[in-house]
């Protein structure tokens, strides 16, 4: 189980903790409206079974297998020079090195479980990071036990998200409802694979929203339904079924569930799938700010023996402007106070992270601001991480528009070949463009061996950073050798 951050004070001793059984979890979503189920008679329970009948298809289990490994590592041996050497390496024996020393060690096969949503028909999962992070494989079993084997389409560390695809076909694709207008105090259900326990499910309530945990996503919806190790990646849905968060950690002294978890809006899901789809990787915008909410800065100020009137107890008190930010050249200073963000009221830093989370570099945003208690206004370009608004991509393997598979041993044996990976299917995209035939056996691309689609779906994304181009080598199932030119940038 991964330590994602220490939010305690050290008499509370509490940690926040990624809930997965040794790291991994699962999500989905869909956009059909949900139906509005009727509420419980006043002093009833409310009803729960349709949300449950409704989102339990749709979240799968999945399980990350990292193989065996042969691993270089660095141990010390204080005593070896001398011992080995009785003159403390001076000959040679030791090399005087503090007893450092190298050797290889072979890394037992592992095997974690987590949770995931179904998001399309056609076989999108959506995850946490940390389940899939370090597979070697992935296996995705549904809620009937049919069970498929998954590739990541993209992944995201900071705000702990995974893009994953099963080869399926009408799938059951959950609903995805807006976080935005989710309201503390309204029931949910937690879907997921806790502790081994496939297929359960857990109620409580939204107890928070908007809560900044430290690191990555830093707008959590904070909840007391039951989460727990394995629960990773799996659904929080509403009444109606619909999703509205992906859980990703618990608050908790014994790593095990005693309160709240915290889950990962849908508003910020939305966004990070629809830049691995469109991009193959995440459009981080930045605001460039340092600051906090303006109720903490004012309490640390008086703890200071300090009296601070900034006109206003709600919004962001900027502690720190960038240099060459969005927020610089728009003019905003240390010491501003920001209440809105595009009319919408901002009380608080997790409030802000959720909205810039959503934005992409090279969009603009409306700011209404205090300085020295007066209204102030700005309108803000924001940036990527490289201090301009220009668009990152990362090309998938989707992009080329086919399937494939690794040749069989009968294939080898005769066409007298070591390898391969043949393509069964060209249904658009660029190895329909660049001619490249169905049945087309490849074996290198861009000077690199090609046996599995794994394979080739690296050299497709380190393509996409580098030389946006495909230099195809293989043969025809007939033995005729050939080659191919796939471009990878739009024209």
């Amino acid at each position: 189980m991964k330590k994602i951050v220490n939010v305690a004070t050290p008499a509370v001793c509490a940690v926040a903790l990624v809930l997965s059984v040794v790291a991994f979890n699962k999500t989905n979503a869909a956009t059909t409206p949900a139906p509005v189920v009727a509420a419980a008679p006043a002093g009833q329970p409310v009803d729960l079974t349709f949300a449950a009948e409704k989102a339990l298809p749709c979240v799968v289990y999945i399980k990350n297998t990292q193989n065996s490994k042969v691993q270089t590592v660095e141990y010390s041996d204080p005593f070896e020079d001398f011992f080995s050497d009785p003159f403390g390496g001076f000959f040679g024996r030791g090399q005087g090195n503090g007893g450092r020393r190298q050797r290889q060690v072979q890394t037992p096969k592992r095997v974690a479980a987590g949770s995931g949503v179904i998001i399309s028909t056609d076989g999108y999962i959506v995850t946490n990071n940390h389940v899939v992070d370090g597979a070697d494989e992935l296996m995705v079993t549904l809620n009937d036990n049919k069970e498929y084997s998954a590739r990541i389409i993209g992944a995201d560390a900071t705000t702990d998200l995974a893009l994953i695809k099963i080869d399926g076909k009408n799938l059951p694709a959950i609903v995805i409802a807006n976080s935005d207008d989710v309201k503390v105090g309204e029931w949910v259900l937690a879907v997921g694979n806790p502790l081994g326990l496939n297929n359960t499910v857990t109620a409580g309530i939204v107890s928070a929203k908007a809560r900044s945990m430290g690191q990555g996503v830093s707008s959590m919806i904070q909840t007391d339904a039951a989460i727990n190790q394995g629960n990773s990646g799996g659904a929080l849905v509403n009444t109606n079924g619909a999703l509205i968060g992906i859980n990703a950690m618990i608050y908790s002294q014994t790593g095990s569930n005693i309160g709240y978890g915290f889950a990962i809006p849908t508003t910020i899901m939305n966004k990070v799938v629809d830049d691995i789809k469109k991009y193959g990787t995440v459009q981080r915008a930045m605001i460039g700010i340092q600051g906090s909410d303006v109720n903490a800065y004012v309490d640390q100020e008086k703890e200071k023996g300090n009296e601070v009137d900034l006109g206003t107890m709600e919004g962001i008190y900027i502690a720190k402007v960038i240099d060459d930010g969005a927020a610089a050249d728009a003019g905003l200073k240390e010491g501003d106070v920001i209440t809105h963000i595009d009319g919408q009221k901002v009380s608080k830093f997790g409030e802000l992270q959720n909205i810039i989370a959503q934005k992409r570099p090279g969009d603009k945003i409306t700011i209404n601001y205090l300085r020295n208690k007066k209204k102030q206004s700005a309108t803000l370009t924001l940036k990527n991480e490289k201090g301009n608004t220009k668009v990152v991509k990362d090309a998938d393997l989707d992009i080329l528009g086919g399937q494939f598979k690794p040749i069989s041993d009968s294939q080898k044996e005769q066409l007298n070949i070591g390898y391969g990976l043949q393509v069964l299917k060209v249904s658009g995209g660029k190895l329909k463009d660049a001619g490249v035939p169905q049945g087309f056996i490849i074996q290198r691309v861009n000077d690199q061996t090609v046996k599995t689609i794994e394979d080739l779906q690296k050299i497709v994304k380190d393509a996409s950073k580098s030389k946006p181009v495909l230099w195809i080598e293989g043969v025809y199932p007939t033995g005729k050798k050939g080659y191919f030119t796939v471009p990878l940038e739009e024209e």
